[in-house]
Parts: C-alpha cells; structure tokens; sequence
C-alpha cells in the first residue's frame, strides 16, 4: 500500500521547490496553460533516501512528466528558456535548459504523460500517451522510480507503494513483471543495475520473471545494455547487480564470460573459485578507490581473469595452471567491450589492465631502475590504476603473504618516486627527437628512423637519462652495427 512520507520527508520534497526554482517556475507555467507538470524520476527517489539536503543539491538535471503534448510543452518553455532541444520530440520529451545569473544551467527533460507499448522484436516503443500521472508511473520500470511530486504545489504521488519499498530496500515492477519485462526487456537489466546502486534486494516475483524472460533481452540494443552496465559497475555494491545477472541468466546476454568463471578453480585461491576471488577483486578496488567510482578500474577488476577458463591446464592431477590467461583475458576483454559497443578509449584502457595484471609478479628478486623504467612506461596513463589492481588482486587468506606483497607494491610506489624526481620518469623518451636522428644519420623518413629512436629509448630505459651528446655517441655506434650487420 502506499503510504505517505514522514514530515522530514514531506519537508524535504516541499524543499524541492525552492531548490529547483525552474520546478516551481514551469509549474506555474504550465498551470497557466491547464496543464499539469510532476518532478519525477531520480530527483524524487534520491531525495527520499537522502535524508538530508546534500544530495538534493548535487541532483543536476531535471526529469517532469505533463499532460501537455509535445507541441504544447514547446510552446510553453518558449520565452522561458535560453534553449530548446526537440530531438526527443517524437517519443514525447520536449529538452530546454534555463541560463540565469546565479543559478546552475541545469538540462530539463519535460514528456508527455506515457503508455508506451512495446511489440515482440521491437528495439523501440511505440509512443501512446497516457491521461494521468499515474498512467505515467504505471509504465516505469521499478516502484521506487515510480514516485513524483506535483509542482508548483508539492503534492506527493505514489501509487505503487514506492516509498515504502524504498524504505525496505525491496526492488519490484508496479505492474505484473512479466507485462513490465515483455514491454522493455532492458527493464530487467535495470533491476540488476538499481539492485547494485541501492544494495537492494528483490521481489522473489519480480525475478522469477527476469528468468522466464532473460532471452528477451535479444530484442535490445548493446548500446541500451551498456549505459546499463556502465551503471550498475559505478553503483555502491556492484556484487550484488553481479550476482542478479547470473541468477537470472540475464549474464548470457550482458557479460556471458561471467559463467564459466564460477566452475574454475584457482589453485593460487583454493578457498573460493575464480568467480568468487573476481567479486572480491572488485570489492577491494571499490574499498581502494582514491575518488569514488572509477569504472575503468572496476571493469578491469572485474574481467581481469576471464582469460583462466580457456587457459586452465591440469598437471598431473594435481596441479593447475593458467599459463597466459592475462593476454587472453586482454583479448577476451575487447571483444566483449566492442560487442557492447563501448568507446576505443575504454576498451583500450580496460583491455590494458587485464593484460598487464600480472605485470608486478614478474619481478620477484627485485626491481632493478631499468625495470622499474620499464614498467611505468608500459603501464602509461594507467600506473595508479595498475597498482591499484595489483593491490586489490591479493586476496589471499594468508595475511603474512597477502602483507608481503602489499609491502613490495609500497616500495616499487617508492622507487618510482625516487626515480621520477631524478628522472622525470612521465617524460620517458630519448634526449634526441626523430627530426635529430635523421639530421644526424643523413637519412630520409622511414622505419630505419623509428628503430633507432626504439633503441635510443630502450638506452634510456635501461641506463637513464642521457644528454644530447651521449645520445649521438651511443646513435653511431647502433648505427655502425646496424651498417656492418646489413653488410
């Protein structure tokens, strides 16, 4: 049943008016024109579940529901905002932003009261406008997205009980789940993403559904998917969107790599298998990050053993290894990343950190300057996220080995300081430029200039800096041996 919110909560919403002038503004707007006008989405669930005003004031864009048409709702903001979007016109949503001295430029979407009707196979709804505002909230994914404020005036709409389930941290559909999952499918995604962002549970219903129509998930884009996992790896416990993923069988169609992780077993983590050793993976580097959530990081926390399955070698009958798996693993990761169809960057950088995971233990007598030269040259951009994966990676129930290492990460941390006050380590490369070398080799563009700046860099990797002179010196010896060699 629903029920309404407590007087800090109910003063919380009213604030919501004075918080968001812009509200208050198209609320009296739109009245004027005989129109209603809600606050609904995040803005409302976030506010509730704050219990405070901090978060209020973060919320930065605007979600409203009208019962106005698109083309009233355009002719309504006209005159009122700096800019209007009508790109989201067809499917009801009329986008505007307000500059005004003082005030945050906030984006405001405003749309039409929905019904959508999605068709079997369809990657897109059919737009059916809805009569009320609770035709609206009948069509949302979850009951505590289902929730709204009217305004100007602040009256509170909750006709599925959102309130409560948000108190109860309970994840459910305000329709039948099935009729909500067969209309969007992407909705039982976003079960798995809002179960990680509000460490809830699930309504046993609601994901006997999400296991009958897991296969639905077909009919949508790898685009919708990936804004969902996207989501769902930043939320507070990602575990627990994990876990949803492969108790339904939605994992087949999001990260199906996932399932062969739970049959591997590790012989470096005998106490938990290779899927549990990755939750706990990406548990550490959630516990590590130095700036909330950092979805390269938690990505690459979570494939970085995808690779073990397809390597596993029994030895004997005893003894098994995974020779190799970071590379396969690498490799595995972009092409998961491109089929969700993820930016160059980030695969890049993701696929980066799966093959390089195992980078650190490859120095077990010590760390000489050149291989420490080596390894944040390699590494790039990612250093501070390597090690972070290096550190969150022990989890071992050995406290003294798991120390150790955690000891070794702190002294190459130091090291690389050393090095980098002397060296200046973020400008790794030769004291000479291509441009220098073919001056001074007398040569023309071409791959001979790339080798020897390779070379020149390899020097300088493993002796450190060197000046122009040295630098030319060590050019005509290379090339001299080059000549002789190609003689």
């Amino acid at each position: 049943m629903p029920q309404r919110p407590d007087d800090d909560q109910a003063a919380q919403l009213g604030r919501l008016v004075d918080v968001y002038p812009e509200a208050r503004e198209l609320g009296e707007r739109f009245a004027a024109g005989g129109h209603q006008l809600y606050l609904v989405g995040g803005t409302i669930r976030d506010t509730l579940l704050a219990g405070g005003e901090a978060r209020v004031l973060d919320q930065v864009d605007l979600d409203l529901a009208t019962s106005a048409r698109p083309e009233e709702t355009e002719r309504i903001v006209r005159g009122w905002a700096s800019a209007v979007w009508l790109t989201g016109a067809a499917y009801g949503t009329v986008s505007c932003q307000r500059e005004q001295e003082g005030r945050p430029t906030r984006t405001i979407e405003i749309t039409t009261f929905r019904a959508d009707v999605y068709r079997p196979g369809s990657r897109h709804p059919e737009v059916t406008y809805g009569e009320t505002i609770e035709d609206d909230l009948a069509r949302r994914d979850l009951t505590v997205n289902a929730m709204a404020l009217q305004v100007p005036e602040a009256r509170f709409v909750d006709p599925h009980g959102g309130l409560g389930d948000l108190h109860r941290r309970l994840l459910r559909t305000p329709i039948d789940p099935q009729v909500s999952f067969t209309d969007d499918p992407l909705r039982m995604v976003r079960l798995a993403r809002f179960a990680a962002v509000l460490d809830a549970e699930v309504d046993p219903a609601t994901e006997a559904a999400a296991v009958a129509f897991a296969d639905e998930l077909t009919t949508v884009s790898a685009e919708r998917i990936r804004d969902e996992l996207v989501k769902l790896i930043a939320g507070v416990r990602p575990r627990r969107g994990i876990e949803l993923l492969l108790s339904t069988g939605l994992v087949r169609h999001v990260l199906p790599e996932l399932i062969d992780l739970r049959a591997c077993v590790d012989p470096m983590h005998r106490h938990k298998d290779v899927y549990e050793h990755t939750l706990a993976v990406v548990e550490n580097v959630i516990a590590l990050e130095p700036d909330g959530p950092d979805v390269v990081l938690r990505l690459a926390a979570l494939l970085h053993d995808i690779g073990k399955p397809d390597t596993k070698q029994l030895h004997g009958g005893r003894t098994v290894t995974f020779h190799h798996h970071d590379v396969v693993g690498a490799r595995m990761t972009r092409h998961r990343m491109r089929e969700l169809r993820f930016d160059k960057q980030t695969i890049k950088d993701v696929s980066e950190l799966v093959r390089m995971h195992l980078r650190f233990h490859t120095y077990k007598q010590g760390w000489t300057d050149a291989a420490v030269r080596r390894y944040v040259s390699d590494a790039g951009h990612l250093y501070g996220q390597l090690n972070l994966l290096t550190r969150a990676d022990v989890t071992t129930g050995n406290a003294k080995r798991a120390a150790a290492i955690q000891r070794r990460v702190d002294e190459l941390e130091a090291r690389v300081e050393e090095l980098e006050e002397r060296e200046q380590l973020e400008a790794m490369r030769p004291a000479i430029d291509g441009n220098a070398i073919m001056r001074h080799l007398g040569i023309a563009p071409g791959p001979v200039v790339g080798e020897a700046w390779q070379h020149l860099l390899d020097l300088r990797m493993e002796h450190g800096p060197m000046d122009d002179e040295a630098a030319l010196a060590a050019l005509d010896t290379w090339w001299a041996q080059r000549s002789g060699d190609d003689a």
